[in-house]
């Protein structure tokens, strides 16, 4: 047994590539897309480190070009749901025991392997299988996936050095435990990097995980990994099991030893993990953790000292980047009347510019959409806006899904600040506008703190800094990561911990220590040194 405190490598943020032409980092990443392209690769359940093929077989495809299979995958039924719970528990005592500088080294070896020899690996898996441009993957599945593991590693660091004060004759200390069951993990489409740290913050901690990774992103999941087994994780520790959710909530979220639940994805679906949840108490051997990140209804607000030029570069990038399919994107925005044209003439001239296509070739700013339920879902609302004598379509507002999935960036611009598209999560490249009366920014500011359920992110423009101080004040419950002259997405660990709070989430803030203390179930010891012979008190001397 090692009995040196051992110091964690001082982490940094992951820099990025610009895969620029000419650059060696575009030639191999162009060489692996062609490599994951020509090839179909099977893609198992993996239990307790064993590769076990189902009956029932799913493909994986590419959303710009929906007739191209990159992986059949197989989807875990009930006996395979239960088999990974079991598995994790078995693994459970070893891995809770095992030191922890040992654990760490797992997670920042795995953290080297992605930023090094499988970076063209995952980027291409998540450029190919969830329709990301070279850029939008390099910031999640390499810069992004990367910091959550080396800073997850720090972050648990710091957790466990938090520990009590002693007097005279005491010794005080904390111990954190994991969680006493196991911990499910849950992960949406639109972020490997996601994807990769909802099983493993917990298991960072000394939890066992079942992870159901988005059928949409089982690709660069799945190397993700296979990543984590070439960087040394136990058998049984993170289980991975495609399957269908409602089969999950059946089997897994009921199961008495479900201790935690790690989620990202839509409200209604956490609203109704957390109805079961509830519904169940009774049965678990402990109260779960429920933590979560859902929906956003992002905004921008430009005050009348804002920058024209600014709002509109940040809006479209804001806007359109990954086609909109961001819990931060901005899909909502206020424009004051007195730089309304301006800005209007800039946002139709640069949307114009966005090509749309399949994110092999480099030239285009878009991808397709992630599959035929999000297009019929993101269309609904263009067909809504353009029939509704409300609202106006100033740019884009045509689709195709014959190759891909295919929307063009669209601007809607309405005369009611509670129209259906300035509300409802859209999760598509779809922003709305409500131009507002300059005398009336007390009624817009009220608009946009409570025309939606949500509060993840927003962001104000102004140069006038008493205005900002208001706006800042006006809104402080609207969103839980709030950006002044920037854009509301791109939130970056350690810079900008992210999560909200009323219908977008727990606010736990993923990549940072308030989330990976929520997976430590911490037990307090007192140590006496010099314990009492004494029963009687001193005040007892005397009436």
């Amino acid at each position: 047994m090692s009995n040196g405190i051992f110091k964690i490598p001082t982490p940094t943020n992951e820099p990025g590539n610009t895969y620029a032409p000419g650059t060696k980092e575009r030639e191999t990443l162009k060489a692996e897309l062609t490599r994951q392209s020509s090839i179909v690769i099977d893609i198992p359940v993996i239990i307790n480190g064993e590769n076990i093929k189902t009956d029932t077989v799913k493909q994986v495809v590419m959303p710009h070009d929906h007739q191209h299979v990159l992986a059949n995958y197989s989807q875990a039924g009930e006996k395979e749901l239960r088999d990974a719970v079991e598995a994790a528990m078995a693994a459970k005592e070893a891995w809770a025991n095992m030191a922890w500088e040992h654990r760490a080294a797992i997670f920042l070896k795995a953290a080297d392997l992605i930023s090094g020899p499988y970076r063209d690996v995952m980027n291409a898996a998540t450029m190919l299988g969830q329709s990301k441009t070279v850029i939008q993957a390099e910031i999640d599945s390499a810069q992004e996936l990367v910091d959550f593991l080396r800073f997850g590693v720090d972050y648990a660091n710091q957790v466990y050095q938090i520990q009590p004060s002693s007097m005279k004759n005491v010794w005080n200390r904390t111990d954190y435990r994991p969680l006493d069951g196991f911990v499910l993990a849950i992960s949406p489409f639109n972020f490997t990097a996601i994807g990769g740290n909802l099983p493993a913050a917990p298991a960072m901690m000394g939890n066992v995980v079942v992870w159901k990774p988005a059928t949409t992103s089982i690709l660069a999941n799945y190397y993700f990994m296979r990543i984590l087994e070439e960087a040394g994780l136990p058998k049984g520790v993170i289980n991975f099991v495609p399957s269908r959710g409602s089969q999950v909530s059946e089997v897994v979220l009921t199961d008495p030893r479900m201790s935690g639940f790690h989620f990202t994805g839509s409200t209604s679906t956490f609203q109704t993990i957390w109805k079961t949840v509830g519904e169940n108490i009774a049965s678990y051997k402990s109260y779960p953790r429920l933590i979560g990140e859902t929906g956003g209804k992002d905004f921008v607000f430009a005050h009348e000292t804002a920058q024209a030029d600014k709002v509109v570069a940040n809006l479209v990038r804001g806007a359109f980047e990954y086609q909109g399919q961001k819990c931060s994107a901005a899909s909502r925005a206020y424009i004051p009347a007195s730089m309304w044209e301006e800005v209007k003439a800039g946002l139709v001239e640069e949307a114009a510019k966005l090509k749309v296509g399949d994110v092999r070739d480099f030239r285009n700013f878009m991808g397709a959409v992630i599959d035929k339920a999000a297009f019929d879902s993101i269309t609904s609302y263009i067909d809504y806006a353009a029939a509704s004598e409300e609202a106006e379509i100033i740019a884009g507002g045509t689709y195709d899904d014959s190759v891909g999935y295919f929307v063009q960036p669209t601007i809607i611009v309405t005369t009611n600040p509670n129209f259906k598209t300035m509300v409802e999560e859209i999760f598509g490249p779809v922003l709305t506008i409500y131009v507002y009366e300059n005398d009336k920014l007390e009624e817009t500011l009220e608009a946009v703190d409570t025309a939606s359920m949500y509060a993840l992110t927003g962001s104000i423009f102004a140069q006038d800094r008493g205005a900002i101080l208001h706006l800042e004040n006006r809104l402080s419950g609207a969103a839980g990561n709030f950006y002044i002259n920037d854009k509301p997405t791109g939130a970056m660990i350690n810079q900008q911990p992210f999560g909200g709070s009323r219908g977008s989430g727990t606010n736990d803030k993923a990549g940072s220590v308030f989330n990976m203390i929520r997976w430590t179930s911490p037990r307090v010891i007192k140590e006496n040194f010099a314990p009492t012979a004494e029963v009687v008190y001193p005040f007892m001397d005397a009436e």
